[in-house]
């Protein structure tokens, strides 16, 4: 499959004409990076691929690898920023506008299982990745889920019982929320793709999860940033 999209990036494209080089540089990008992925789901490990099959399965000269990517650890980190930024995009949307923790936990876990299950390759490259292999690809996925947390915690500010809270207490209950949602990655993973009843058992487990933490916020007590210390009922409200 992918050896057909390459070998068609140069043919014409409708009444526009032929693709332009950027065009064609794009779309041989990211046949590279579909084969990787489609040999490592394949059963191969990151660490076992070769630079010749990824480009022979992409259906251009090995040569031509190098116009992309200089080595295997940068197509790999190429694979973990792209499965991340899309992702850290989508969250961030489904936490804007205002709504409810209800709201917001709903579409959050709509969101990560949409995209866990529409892009099984990258999560699957992302969750052996993240335990095994290549030293390189752990730390970026290690740095990226960071920055996941991070962002999740900036945005966890606005809502009025976690106004007084630390930073490191933000960052604390961010990393809660986050790796909750990592094992609902890892469940979707490992149930069947067409078992329906499963992927939604694991989304009504996963809300379940993420309102037990948030359940557990007004009981904790974190220093405000301007000394005392705020009590359950503070933040309650």
């Amino acid at each position: 499959m992918v050896n057909t999209r390459t070998q068609g990036a140069d043919a014409p494209t409708g009444g526009s004409g032929r693709r332009t080089q950027a065009d064609r540089r794009r779309a041989t990008r990211q046949a590279l990076i579909e084969a990787a992925l489609l040999r490592m789901e394949a059963g191969e490990s990151f660490d076992s691929l070769s630079l010749r099959s990824i480009a022979r399965a992409a259906g251009v000269v090995p040569t031509a690898f190098y116009r992309h990517f200089a080595n295997l650890d940068e197509l790999g980190l190429a694979l973990v920023d792209e499965s991340f930024r899309t992702l850290r995009g989508m969250l961030r949307q489904a936490r804007e506008g205002g709504a409810p923790p209800e709201q917001v936990i709903r579409a959050s876990v709509q969101t990560i299982s949409d995209y866990a299950r529409e892009h099984r390759q990258h999560f699957a490259f992302l969750a052996r990745a993240r335990s095994t292999g290549n030293s390189l690809l752990r730390h970026a996925i290690r740095a990226e889920i960071r920055l996941l947390t991070s962002e999740l915690a900036t945005d966890l500010m606005r809502f009025p019982a976690l106004s007084t809270w630390t930073t490191e207490d933000l960052q604390m209950v961010a990393g809660l929320l986050v790796n909750s949602m990592i094992s609902t990655v890892e469940a979707i993973l490992d149930a069947p793709a067409d078992d329906l009843v499963a992927q939604r058992e694991i989304a009504v487990v996963a809300e379940k999860q993420l309102r037990l933490i948030v359940l557990g916020i007004p009981a904790w007590r974190s220093r405000p940033a301007r000394g005392g210390v705020a009590s359950a009922s503070d933040m309650a409200r």
